[in-house]
């Protein structure tokens, strides 16, 4: 697992354009999304999005997916789970200080994204993880996001 994760890093310009071409289609699908019930295809989906995200990145399924942001490198596979850095215990070596036979994953956070096309992502500082959203598809809350932005603005 830790050998395709470190692949998913040095791959990450790649997966990029994968998750950006993936996410274009789930939008498009959002008809039909709607049409069969976002409540009934969640199960479905979650699974899928499960077995493809534990393969490639040792997902641990948060709902607040920021694999785009941070290089291919999961943030929840740090044993603090930081979702904004690295904690200070990173090792001369660039090793963990609770697991020291692991990378840092914001090491590698920095260098998945100095590999992407848009590597700036990395600079977002992340709000705190809604506990609520953990076990959930990260997919369909984008698409429904995408969507929302797209007919009500950002917000912002």
């Amino acid at each position: 697992m830790y050998a395709l994760r470190q692949w998913s890093i040095r791959n990450a310009q790649v997966l990029e354009w994968l998750y950006e071409n993936f996410e274009g289609v789930m939008v498009a699908l959002h008809p039909l999304w709607l049409w069969m019930g976002y409540n009934r295809i969640e199960g479905p989906i979650r699974g899928l999005e499960r077995r493809i995200k534990a393969t490639l990145f040792d997902c641990r399924m948060c709902g607040r997916c920021v694999l785009s942001q941070t290089g291919m490198s999961c943030p929840m596979n740090c044993p603090k789970e930081l979702r904004n850095g690295p904690c200070g215990g990173v090792r001369e070596d660039t090793f963990c200080e609770i697991q020291p036979q692991m990378r840092c994953v914001w090491v590698d956070a920095w260098e998945g994204s100095a590999r992407m096309r848009d590597g700036s992502g990395i600079g977002r500082v992340q709000p705190p993880l809604a506990q609520g959203h953990r076990g959930r598809s990260s997919w369909l809350r984008e698409v429904r996001e995408k969507r929302d932005r797209r007919f009500f603005g950002s917000g912002d």
